[in-house]
């Protein structure tokens, strides 16, 4: 049975998009929409889409044939309206990250994807990544012990020229903040997803490299999680030439650092057999970048999961593993860790 998806956006990681489907057997994408028509007809040709319906029209392209799902790839401050067009269409919906750039926001969309019973998922294909999946399930075994501190740095950079092209980015309105909402949110999903929910944090954030953008290119933050474990988030475009990525998770029992998809250290007080061939599978580099300092040189792998899972997720009448609840909660803590640094005080989440 084909899967039909529309995509409402065409700008870069659409074309993350295409390439994903076009790996899922049964899968394909039946409509574009753009800002103009011509935009989707150029996405269509670049990619090699022939047989696809191109529009300016959300309303058409929700309606054309074949079309079961919608991916919301627009600037952030704008997914809440395409979702919900779409749930009210009976169309199950994709966003990318952000879900949204305030939890408002993202209620609202939660709240038309229930109404209108079609599933929801937010995009965060590091959750897929095969070393991240180690580390979770060696969390979840309880292999670390007590968890004390979990830490996750995102220092990258990002040129002049990337956020004064597009109109949008680095503005509050359509990007939602800086390194923090648009970069590292992947990361600050991982840490919540590794470490639990958060309870108290304390924060700064800046923009230290960049003119004409509202947002920090420049964020750090302490937290604490419900559990009582302790948490550092670091967030950047402002650290040349950038960086790789970094997850930590540290415990009583073991410690484990990812550096983008690779392990660094993966060490237990308790060593078992498949520790050895686990540090040996995820030593070396393999990947690309992961967008360090160019946001194009990213690997599509992790959407080809993602949606690959939100296909099964209708199908088999369950839940997606990221769906627009989890979405959320890592927009709360970035709205939390704004209203830190701009009262300059600890805030409590809820």
């Amino acid at each position: 049975m084909n899967f039909g998806f529309a995509i409402v956006g065409c700008g870069m990681i659409a074309r993350f998009h295409c390439k994903a489907i076009a790996d899922i057997p049964g899968a394909k994408v039946v409509a574009l929409i753009g800002r103009t028509k011509e935009s989707a007809q150029k996405l269509a040709i670049e990619i090699g889409l022939t047989d696809v319906f191109c529009s300016h029209s959300l309303t058409e392209g929700l309606a054309a044939q074949g079309v079961d799902a919608l991916i919301v790839t627009t600037p952030s401050g704008v997914h809440m309206d395409a979702a919900i067009e779409a749930a009210y269409a009976g169309k199950h919906v994709v966003v990318e990250k952000p879900l949204e750039i305030t939890g408002a926001r993202c209620n609202a969309i939660i709240d038309a994807c229930e109404q209108a019973g079609v599933l929801l998922c937010t995009i965060f294909p590091s959750r897929f990544s095969e070393a991240n999946l180690e580390l979770k399930s060696a969390i979840d075994a309880g292999r670390f012990g007590r968890l004390t501190l979990g830490e996750t740095t995102i220092k990258w950079w990002r040129n002049q020229q990337y956020y004064d092209e597009g109109g949008w980015k680095g503005t509050q309105a359509l990007d939602g903040g800086g390194a923090l909402m648009n970069q590292a949110i992947h990361n600050v999903d991982l840490l919540l997803w590794m470490m639990g929910p958060v309870a108290l944090v304390a924060s700064f954030k800046a923009n230290l490299a960049h003119e004409r953008i509202e947002v920090e290119d420049t964020a750090v933050a302490a937290i604490q999680f419900k559990n009582g474990a302790l948490g550092v988030i670091q967030a950047t475009t402002s650290v040349w030439p950038g960086l790789a990525k970094t997850i930590s998770v540290h415990g009583s029992k073991g410690s484990v650092i990812i550096e983008q998809d690779d392990l660094t250290l993966w060490q237990f007080q308790e060593e078992l057999p498949k520790d050895a061939s686990i540090r040996g599978r995820f030593a070396y580099k393999t990947g690309a970048s992961g967008g360090s300092s160019n946001p194009a040189a990213i690997s599509h792998v992790g959407h080809t999961r993602q949606l690959a899972d939100f296909i099964d997720a209708i199908r088999n009448g369950r839940k997606p593993f990221v769906d627009g609840a989890q979405g959320r909660r890592s927009v709360e803590l970035i709205e939390a860790i704004y209203r830190s640094a701009d009262t300059a005080a600890v805030v409590r989440l809820t």
